[in-house]
């Protein structure tokens, strides 16, 4: 399996982990576990690849998916805040060099969710202000729902007090 393809997994495994039983669908725990160990082995082998990509875009795409897999598991062997920081130091070279795109505004979601710095959501806005809002691809429409949710909710697991 190409390094492409193994970040593509990834990422389709953590988001179907992030939107278990989103569709109303019973979440039946042997299920959750599975899926949860699944994520977590792929999020731990290519983290362990030591392999970052030879395009930006690719390289773009790794990090997404481990972010992405950090943040769907929830199993920590005491190693995860230390990749996550490994990798978002890694994103913000990339960040600085990758053309405004749908990679872009899904990576931007991603960093986002794990620092809440507000330079990165004027950057995701501005992408999406300069897509053609008549012609918006499935894909895109997602994007941008992941990143108002991030956005709007930018502490879903802790409840805060006013």
């Amino acid at each position: 399996m190409s390094l492409s393809e193994e970040a593509i997994t990834l990422q389709r495994a953590a988001h179907d982990l992030m939107y278990l039983g989103m569709d109303g669908s019973p979440i039946y725990s042997d299920d959750l576990s599975r899926r949860n160990g699944e994520v977590y082995r792929l999020t731990t082998a290519l983290y362990n690849s030591d392999v970052k990509g030879s395009t930006t875009e690719e390289q773009a795409n790794v990090c997404l998916a481990l972010l992405m897999g950090y943040s769907a598991s929830f199993i920590d062997h005491g190693e995860k805040q230390k990749h996550i920081q490994e990798i978002l130091d890694r994103c913000w070279d990339i960040l600085d060099a990758l053309p405004a795109s749908l990679l872009k505004l899904r990576l931007l979601t991603v960093c986002y969710g794990e620092v809440f710095d507000e330079s990165l959501t004027n950057e995701g806005r501005a992408i999406i202000a300069a897509w053609d809002s008549a012609s918006l691809t499935s894909e895109q429409q997602e994007a941008i729902e992941e990143f108002q949710n991030v956005v709007d909710n930018p502490y879903p697991w802790e409840e805060v007090e006013d």
